[in-house]
């Protein structure tokens, strides 16, 4: 049960995320609208460019869901409900989400089409910029809890919330979630109106929807991992422990599916240079400011 409970309430989280994104995205709100959406993508035939990479074209899409479910497999949504407490779930995670990375050159290399392909090298020009990005608030929040397990940094976090505790931290946190999980304003790898789908221009059929639910899944691995991370996890009044995780968790995930598009996408090059000369610095300092808080003022 302790392991069925995680699969239900995954299976219902990327459901209702579906949903939000309809409403989000398209401006359609209705609870059936993806169960349509996917039974039409479905019945569409699945087609092949004639000089593909038929291993890769094949292999980015699921790469791209196992590193997703990987990496939501070490977030807790209660005590004693989670997939996998290992003692290194934080780093597992960031270990998981690596993998996104390499599924999505996979899935630009393997069609053979140029859209596809500047679609997956411009994945890497962002991974260059954050990668540091959530290495290093993950560190700044294993220092306060002095454990990598995620169910022990919830714990830590029973009276003041990481997001009070290292602000700076979860905002850099989150701006490379955004662009890990490749969303507005960081959505160079499929650039709609520029790229025609970059990286998801060639899939259709069955393909396409392993690629689209893959993403919801690492678009929720993010926001869970934010709520573990940074906003107490299952800590809150009234509510039962699973309840405020999944709260908190579809929250995140509203807000990296609609904040992004009120702000102009930012060329590679220029995230890049923004994340280097200003991110890791920032990063540094909040290592520092927690260290000393740590030191000073243990809460």
């Amino acid at each position: 049960m302790s392991v069925l409970a995680p699969l239900i309430s995954l299976a219902i989280g990327l459901y209702l995320l579906a949903v939000i994104e309809s409403w989000a995205v398209h401006g359609t709100f209705g609870p059936l609208h993806p169960a349509r959406a996917a039974l039409a993508v479905l019945g569409r035939e699945a087609t092949l460019t004639r000089k593909s990479d038929a291993l890769f074209y094949q292999a980015g899409p699921v790469l791209l869901l196992v590193a997703g479910v990987l990496a939501v497999s070490v977030i807790p949504l209660g005590p004693g409900l989670i997939l996998a407490d290992m003692a290194t779930g934080a780093l597992f995670l960031n270990a998981a989400l690596a993998y996104v990375l390499v599924a999505l050159i996979m899935a630009g290399w393997g069609p053979d089409g140029a859209f596809a392909m500047i679609g997956g090298w411009r994945f890497l020009g962002q991974f260059l910029g954050y990668a540091m990005l959530i290495v290093m608030p993950i560190t700044a929040v294993a220092m306060r809890a002095e454990t990598l397990m995620t169910s022990q940094i919830v714990a830590s976090q029973a009276q003041l919330w990481n997001v009070l505790y290292q602000p700076l931290g979860f905002a850099l946190f989150m701006i490379a979630a955004q662009a890990l999980a490749f969303l507005p304003p960081l959505d160079l790898p499929v650039a709609p109106g520029e790229l025609a789908g970059g990286v998801e221009a060639e899939y259709t059929g069955p393909q396409y929807l392993v690629m689209r639910l893959a993403r919801l899944v690492l678009i929720l691995a993010l926001a869970g991992a934010a709520t573990t991370f940074y906003l107490g996890g299952w800590h809150g009044p009234l509510l039962p422990g699973w309840a405020w995780s999944g709260i908190k968790t579809l929250t995140v995930a509203t807000a990296m599916l609609s904040a992004g598009r009120y702000f102009p996408r930012l060329r590679e090059e220029r995230f890049l240079a923004l994340c280097w000369k200003l991110g890791i610095p920032l990063s540094l300092i909040n290592i520092l400011v927690v260290g000393l808080l740590v030191l000073v003022v243990p809460i």
